[in-house]
């Protein structure tokens, strides 16, 4: 009974040693070993052994890492921003050893952050609070810049930064607002006045085609009256007045004594036939004709 006791207690120290000399490295991250506390190597992802209790391993994970910074700082024109980032950033994999050896696993605290305020401040130092809205881009890489230059130093590389929020005191934002439509006014107005000038250019367009074509017809009554005076003449003048004439006299005609009467002769008489009463007159009576002989 004793020996299977021992025997079981053998077994169990067994597996205790065989799961503290092996180390499972995941995915994206890398170990750190330490022996008696120094940092002796690195371990990368995979199955690792070690000897148990006189070595330890810290996990530090290298993968692309999101952090989320507020900071408030002055512009250049002394407005107080406050400016929300977001950092994409990883640990140099290939020097975690000594990131563990001078910062620790802490680093996000002790070293990002500030950094992240220190750039945040630098950058917006540069510029005036309208300048961060309309050059946005130019923030965001003097921050990754300044970033850069405070982190890779300390084994850090960050990837981007991404400015998501800018907030200003109520008194720049009513300011700005009061810009902004100040500004649709102006455009507002300044279309209007376009689309005016463009009316009275139409209009002008207009009144000279009508111009034009008012020369033009009466350019063409003038040649048409032209070309008819070299084909009227005296003689066709006259025939077009006897062709029109009815037969009628004119009752009256002027001259230089002043208006003489025109006699209205019928023109039968004139071509000389005798009168239709003469023709025709009826041979008087028998009783009549013997009064008148006696």
């Amino acid at each position: 009974m004793s020996a299977l006791a021992g025997a079981i207690i053998l077994v169990m120290v067994v597996v205790f040693l065989v799961s503290n000399a092996v180390t499972t490295i995941e995915a994206g991250t890398r170990g750190v070993l330490k022996t008696f506390g120094e940092i002796t190597g690195v371990l990368d992802e995979g199955l690792h052994f070690r000897m148990p209790f006189i070595t330890s391993v810290t996990i530090v994970e290298v993968r692309t890492q999101r952090y989320e910074s507020n900071s408030s700082a002055a512009s250049r024109d002394l407005q107080t921003v406050t400016t929300q980032v977001v950092i994409n950033y990883r640990p140099d994999a290939s020097r975690v050893d000594r990131l563990v050896r001078e910062i620790g696993v802490d680093y996000e605290r002790r070293v990002v952050d500030p950094a992240i305020q220190e750039a945040i401040k630098a950058a917006t130092a540069r510029f005036t609070a309208e300048e961060l809205i309309t050059r946005r881009p130019e923030v965001s890489d003097l921050i990754l810049s300044v970033l850069s230059e405070r982190l890779t130093p300390r084994d850090v590389i960050v990837e981007s930064v991404s400015i998501t929020d800018f907030n200003f005191s109520p008194e720049f934002a009513r300011a700005i607002e009061a810009k902004q439509v100040a500004e649709q006014d102006a455009l507002r107005a300044s279309r209007e006045l376009e689309r005016a000038r463009i009316e009275a250019q139409q209009q002008v367009a207009r009144a000279e085609a009508e111009a034009k074509a008012r020369l033009e017809i009466a350019r063409a009554e003038a040649e048409s009256l032209r070309l008819l005076g070299e084909v009227v003449s005296p003689q066709l003048l006259q025939l077009r007045f006897i062709e029109r004439w009815d037969g009628v006299l004119p009752r009256f005609l002027g001259g230089d004594n002043g208006l003489v009467t025109m006699l209205s002769i019928p023109s039968n008489d004139v071509l000389g036939d005798p009168p239709a009463a003469s023709r025709t007159q009826p041979a008087a009576p028998e009783g009549e004709v013997s009064a008148s002989g006696q």
